[in-house]
């Protein structure tokens, strides 16, 4: 019997420990999310974390060149996935709902308007109806991925 008892507790705590795996990977995309756009200026910035004023400056700015122009920047305060200096770094599909254009980001800042914060060339290849530019913002889906 005790034997019995011990399984069921593994088994128990097993479910609880797949559940939680299972809640932070569905916590990683969301729908419906409002891009905005910014000047982050990588070109003019000579892709310079620093001088474009960005939250991750501090964990990032050492990249190699090679490193932060791989992938469009973006601000991240999106309603699912890590927040604050756990962003950093992350990358995210980002697909206009509207009109299916898509684009690999990396996260180097934050924001507060509860979306994306997307620099204004990344912003520009999303928008392809220009709708947004009009509107001040795209609404988009996101997932993260790896880099």
């Amino acid at each position: 019997m005790e034997g019995d008892q011990k399984l069921r507790l593994r088994l128990r705590l097993f479910s609880v420990v797949l559940a939680c795996v299972v809640g932070v990977s569905s916590a990683q995309s969301a729908s419906n999310v409002k891009a905005r756009y910014h000047y982050y200026n990588p070109v003019e910035n000579n892709w310079d974390l620093n001088a474009a004023h960005a939250y991750c400056a501090p964990w990032y700015a050492s990249q190699s060149k090679e490193w932060l122009k791989k992938w469009g920047w973006t601000g991240f305060c999106g309603p699912a996935g890590p927040t604050g200096q756990a962003a950093c770094g992350k990358c995210l599909n980002v697909t206009n709902a509207k009109t299916g254009a898509k684009a690999t980001v990396r996260i180097v800042d934050t924001c507060s308007s509860g979306g994306l914060k997307l620099d204004a060339q990344v912003f520009r290849m999303l928008d392809t109806t220009k709708e947004g530019y009009h509107a001040g913002y795209i609404t988009v889906n996101y997932v993260f991925v790896s880099c």
